[in-house]
């Protein structure tokens, strides 16, 4: 425990609640709460790509194309780098810190309440944004799935659908969560398989082995800077892998488990997307991937499956928005319970429902702001401020590992430390800020808002509350 504890109030007179960590190779003791450590690298591994695999794999390919051609591939694994940059340092802050919250809390530790204010608020509406982007999505896959089956209703139902299942998803998590986690295994299980066998027989397809190869058009055709600024686009693909940390007081051996389990899931999800963007961009151009949009995947599965290949995808499809929906407002319910525990918001955001066991108020603080976003309907800007607010958590993890590193306090005892110290982190760092500065305009401006924003609510609500150090 370090002497340097939470204290001072915010303007309603509530101090942060501090809690007590005992670690055991069984368990995380946290106050009344054991964490029986159950969890391997398979189940690690499960969270890390359930998390990742969803709407980014069904919805950006048309999108990602008609911005780069061929070369979105290379965009993919643009992101899946500065993904791994961030991985490591976050693998060693969690296996130092073993608590929910995940980035906001290594942050608010590592560089004190400032900091942590602006990244807890920016995590609550980065998660809003990217749960409205797969909603969003799934309402286009889910008016394509009743095409399929041959009823037409036109996409002027895309955003109420969306707007329905919004709802639907808040309430769910809000009368229990338990049977929603055993469906999400399920759902994602499902979701590899289909993608398993269609890649392979797509890749084989376009490679010439089962058909007829394909003459791709020039992998570049809009110039290297195109590749950047869809790699800015797409990084919401990857904003999955830092959930592992939020497990680490539950995985055995975290010292070894926890960096496999975030290096490999990105590893593996990044892999399937840049073979996804191969395959894509082997059946059509750029231009036709472009006109078929948030959808084109479905086209891309009719094109070498026929009608089953379409049916397949369309049913992934909706599986994964889904899927990525779900799990994205209990994300975001959990970013706001953990900054209403230290007082940075108002302490009933963090009420448990006593009937249900959930925390109802933080799930409808995440889920109506997700409505009004949905109502939107614009994809692309709702992506990449997701990105951008997330982009700005990863570089302050990078961050707060250096500036713990050089105090080095006595709490801090990692299993696992950050190999080629310091390099990683600075990359990590440096990656994660140079990559917005290749987002549009509007995207930018929402991002900095979001955060300016954040900072006032700091000092008008918490400017005395202390967290720096704290354990």
């Amino acid at each position: 425990m370090s002497t340097d504890a939470p204290g001072g109030r915010n303007v309603e007179g509530e101090a942060p609640v501090v809690e007590e960590t005992v670690e055991t190779d069984e368990a995380t003791i946290i106050d009344d709460a054991e964490l029986e450590r159950t969890l391997g690298l398979t189940g690690g591994l499960a969270i890390g790509i359930g998390t990742m695999i969803g709407a980014g794999i069904f919805v950006f390919p048309g999108l990602a194309a008609g911005e780069a051609g061929p070369a979105a591939a290379g965009s993919f694994a643009i992101g899946a780098v500065v993904a791994l940059l961030v991985a490591l340092p976050t693998s060693e802050l969690a296996t130092a810190m073993p608590k929910s919250g995940g980035g906001y809390y290594f942050i608010s530790r590592g560089l004190g309440t400032l900091a942590g204010t602006v990244v807890g608020l920016s995590l609550w509406f980065g998660l809003v944004f990217a749960t409205a982007f797969y909603l969003v999505g799934f309402g286009y896959y889910a008016v394509d799935t009743l095409a399929e089956i041959g009823v037409t209703v036109g996409g002027g139902l895309v955003i109420p659908i969306a707007l329905l299942f919004g709802a639907g998803f808040t309430v769910l998590n809000v009368t229990g969560t338990e049977n929603a986690a055993k469906l999400q295994n399920g759902v994602v299980a499902l979701l590899l398989s289909i993608l398993s066998v269609f890649l392979l027989y797509g890749s084989l397809d376009a490679l010439g082995v089962v058909g007829t190869a394909s003459a791709p058009e020039r992998f570049m055709p809009f110039g290297p800077v195109s590749v950047l600024t869809t790699a800015a686009l797409v990084f919401t693909s990857y904003l999955g892998f830092a959930q592992v940390a939020t497990v680490a007081g539950e995985m055995k051996q975290p010292g070894r488990n926890l960096p496999l389990a975030m290096v490999g899931s990105v590893v593996i999800v990044g892999v399937l997307y840049v073979v996804t963007v191969f395959v894509a961009t082997s059946a059509f151009e750029s231009a036709r991937l472009a006109d078929l949009g948030e959808t084109a995947m479905v086209d891309v599965g009719r094109h070498y499956l026929g009608g089953a290949g379409a049916l397949a995808i369309v049913f992934g499809g909706l599986l994964a928005t889904m899927s990525s929906a779900n799990a994205s407002i209990l994300s975001t319910s959990r970013a706001i319970y953990a900054v209403s525990r230290d007082a940075l918001l108002p302490r009933g955001a963090s009420r448990i429902n006593l009937k249900y066991g959930t925390p109802h108020v933080a799930l409808g603080l995440a889920g109506g702001p997700v409505l009004v976003l949905v109502a939107t309907g614009e994809v692309e800007v709702l992506a990449e401020v997701a990105s951008f607010l997330h982009l700005v958590l990863y570089g302050l993890m990078c961050v707060a590992l250096i500036m713990l590193r050089r105090d080095e306090p006595e709490w801090y005892d990692p299993d696992f430390r950050v190999p080629g110290y310091p390099v990683v982190p600075i990359l990590g760092a440096l990656s994660s800020f140079a990559l917005i500065g290749f987002m549009q305009r509007l995207s930018q401006i929402i991002g900095l808002a979001v955060m300016l924003a954040s900072a006032g609510w700091y000092f008008y609500y918490a400017r005395d509350v202390s967290l720096r150090g704290a354990l």
